[in-house]
């Protein structure tokens, strides 16, 4: 497995991460154990959480992934060591915002959830605009100098306030942002490319996007109005997609899977991956076999013609 750096930090981790927004949601805690077993014992390291997973849940609170995290983790077996662990800070209402009390609190919280005394990227889940960038990225320093945390990231940051936090730690010498996490996908490209994409790749920054397959509309299961009720908690996501540009992308990646004997998903993620600006893509499985089956994607090599032909048809969003 081909290690990537994330951003200029001593991270490297597979070109995949795993999405710990289904723990405790639409994974339970025996199918998280089984899914985090399978994704590290696979050679990928990199999962993806928040305080704020999964509060939108009814009976939930929030904190319950990290929480299901911490308890696979307190198996032992060195699992630890096989993972790098990413959280988020800025988004749960009991820990909103970047205020630098705030911080310190929820991280905390996190390291007590998680289990561990480490976390390996704190990233700020939002911008926060009332907050000075020198105060959070203040915050964020200390956390490092203690030991709390490895390296930092953002996401749902604009280009203009990456870059002004970028600016910021260099004036003053502080740890910078290492990551950003956008939505990006063969769906959703033009808020990424116009202007965060050459931002990153100028500022040697790791890109760890979400809604890797446009909220499974690039697995190919929705293909109809008439498929949405397929599923209660993606099929209104998935609506805005289905139109002439949508059908048109399904049909490339239908094309370029059969040529490789693969599946919609994996050319999506592959075609993620190939992507000379992003380190890791964020996918998530409720099954081990779906997994495996996302997995695989990290060894589909497409071909440049494969690559332009996804383009193309993807063009215009």
């Amino acid at each position: 497995m081909n290690l990537r750096p994330l951003g200029r930090s001593s991270l490297s981790v597979a070109p995949l991460a795993f999405g710990g927004n289904v723990f405790g949601w639409s994974a339970d805690e025996a199918t998280s154990f089984a899914l985090l077993d399978a994704f590290t014992e696979a050679g990928f390291s990199l999962v993806d959480t928040a305080d704020v997973y999964s509060a939108w849940v009814p009976g939930n609170q929030g904190g319950e992934s990290e929480r299901i995290i911490g308890r696979w983790l307190a198996q032992g077996g060195g699992r630890r060591e096989r993972i790098v662990v990413a959280t988020k800070v800025a988004k749960w209402a009991p820990r909103r915002g970047l205020a630098p009390a705030t911080i310190q609190a929820a991280v905390d919280d996190s390291l007590r959830r998680l289990g561990t005394e480490v976390i390996d990227l704190y990233q700020a889940h939002e911008d926060d605009p009332m907050v000075p960038l020198e105060d959070t990225l203040g915050a964020f320093a200390r956390l490092i100098e203690v030991g709390k945390v490895r390296a930092i990231g953002a996401s749902n940051y604009s280009a203009a306030r990456l870059a002004q936090a970028l600016d910021v730690s260099e004036r003053h010498g502080l740890p910078r942002y290492e990551t950003l996490q956008p939505e990006y996908n063969l769906c959703d490209r033009a808020g990424f490319e116009a202007e965060l994409e050459p931002l990153v790749r100028a500022r040697g920054v790791g890109v760890i996007g979400y809604y890797s397959l446009a909220s499974g509309f690039l697995t190919g299961k929705y293909r109809s109005r008439d498929d949405l009720g397929k599923s209660r908690a993606r099929g209104g996501a998935v609506q805005k997609y289905l139109d002439a540009r949508g059908l048109r992308i399904l049909a490339a990646l239908d094309e370029v899977a059969a040529g490789h004997g693969a599946t919609p998903a994996q050319v999506a993620l592959a075609w993620l991956i190939a992507r000379p600006s992003v380190t890791a893509p964020i996918a998530s499985a409720t099954s081990v076999a779906q997994l495996h089956e996302l997995l695989a994607a990290a060894r589909l090599n497409l071909r440049a013609d494969e690559i332009a032909a996804l383009d193309a048809a993807s063009a215009g969003g």
